[in-house]
This record gives structure tokens, C-alpha cells and sequence, in this order.
């Protein structure tokens, strides 16, 4: 099981990322558009990194949901692979099977 520190540190980047999407989706969209003039490009370039640094979707990091894990994650499953193995080993998900040669 992971710290659950560091667990809730990434559900706050989580919310924050999400709070702050549209926000930075439109600043991003002002300093990429060649037609604007170069001082708006700036400024909101300006604006764009004084938004909190948590609120960067890349800052979030893929968590095991069972077991908190940051490694070994299955995006598809949203769990690690040993929390996959164990509840699979328990017969907790359907259609999973052991497999053998």
C-alpha cells in the first residue's frame, strides 16, 4: 500500500487539473494562435505560468485505484499489476483465468 500522503497529494493535483482545465485550455489556445499579436501571445503566456504548477495535467500520476501503487499501472483496468494478479488469483473478475502451458 502506498503512503497515503502521496495519495492525496494526487487526488488535490487531480481537482486542481480539473478546476483549472478550461481556464488553461483557453490560455494555451490565445498563446498558440499566430494571428493574435505577439504582446497578447505574451500575456497570456504571463498568465498561463502563474496558474498553480499542481494544475498541470502531466503532474498527475497514474495510481493503482486499489492499492495506490504508482507503477505498473494498466490504464484499461486503472490498477497495478499485482492488485490485477490478486483478484484475479481470487477469482474477483470475471472471465480472468490463470493461465498455463
Amino acid at each position: 500500500m502506498a503512503k497515503t500522503s502521496a495519495i492525496e497529494r494526487n487526488r488535490k493535483r487531480q481537482a486542481l487539473a480539473k478546476r483549472y482545465a478550461a481556464k488553461r485550455a483557453e490560455l494555451k489556445a490565445i498563446a498558440r494562435d499566430t494571428d493574435r499579436p505577439v504582446e497578447e501571445r505574451f500575456a497570456a503566456q504571463l498568465k498561463l505560468a502563474d496558474l498553480p504548477r499542481n494544475s498541470a495535467p502531466n503532474r498527475v500520476r497514474n495510481r493503482c485505484e486499489v492499492t495506490g501503487r504508482p507503477r505498473a499501472f494498466y490504464r484499461k483496468l486503472k490498477m497495478s499489476r499485482i492488485a490485477l494478479r490478486e483478484l484475479a488469483n481470487s477469482g474477483m473478475i470475471p472471465g480472468m483465468v490463470k493461465s498455463s502451458w
